[in-house]
């Protein structure tokens, strides 16, 4: 395995350019991490836009399923944060099918909201050819999902649980099933180091 230091700036430039030299008529790109994936792909807009790319942005965390569902279980059941908080078959059918080829082009941005628990009943985006959609949440790996380029943010060892905000640590089990089941740093096109905030390092050798 290989760790190369890198800025934030020029890890954005580089993914940025790697991006941009996809061959897909709008190419998929997922940002998998545990934290820190929003700010992460929201780096990535402008240096993708520099290159005459459009850009649409989805999260996972406004595909969640209604509160009916995602709870059912309780609040804070890792089980249930595993295998059903987030409405993956919905990503797909209303972000990811649609940017195939001869697809619509048009992309919902989002299918539900968390805080209302209704759907926030937005118009579809239209994504010209060319454009990239950049998904980004936790758990996006290894559900079959047709993404053209994934990027990992990797928190080896013990770094996830000093990252993550107290008040989710009941998600830790689910996220030590993730890696178990779905060895996410070994599935990604791109791994990340992100254990020390601001200074991320590029991860090679996984495979």
């Amino acid at each position: 395995m290989r760790v190369r230091a890198i800025t934030p700036e020029k890890l954005a430039d580089e993914l940025a350019e790697t991006i941009a030299e996809v061959r897909a008529p709008r190419p998929r790109v997922a940002v998998d991490g545990a934290v820190g994936t929003a700010e992460f792909a929201d780096g990535l807009v402008e240096p993708l836009r520099v290159r005459g790319r459009e850009v649409v942005r989805v999260s996972t965390w406004r595909y969640v399923r209604a509160a009916s569902l995602r709870l059912e279980h309780g609040r804070d059941d890792p089980d249930s944060f595993y295998e059903s908080w987030f409405d993956l078959g919905g990503l797909r059918r209303e972000a990811l099918d649609p940017l195939a080829s001869g697809g619509s082009g048009l992309v919902l941005p989002a299918l539900w909201d968390v805080t209302t628990d209704r759907s926030p009943r937005l118009d579809r985006v239209r994504l010209p050819e060319h454009g990239v959609l950049l998904v980004d949440g936790p758990l996006l790996l290894g559900a079959g999902l047709p993404f053209e380029l994934t990027v990992h943010l990797w928190l080896p060892g013990r770094s996830l649980q000093r990252q993550l905000a107290e008040s989710e640590h009941w998600t830790l089990p689910a996220f030590d099933r993730y890696s178990a089941e779905v060895a996410p740093e070994r599935l990604a096109d791109h791994v990340v180091r992100v254990d020390r905030p601001g200074h991320p390092a590029v991860v090679d050798g996984f495979g």
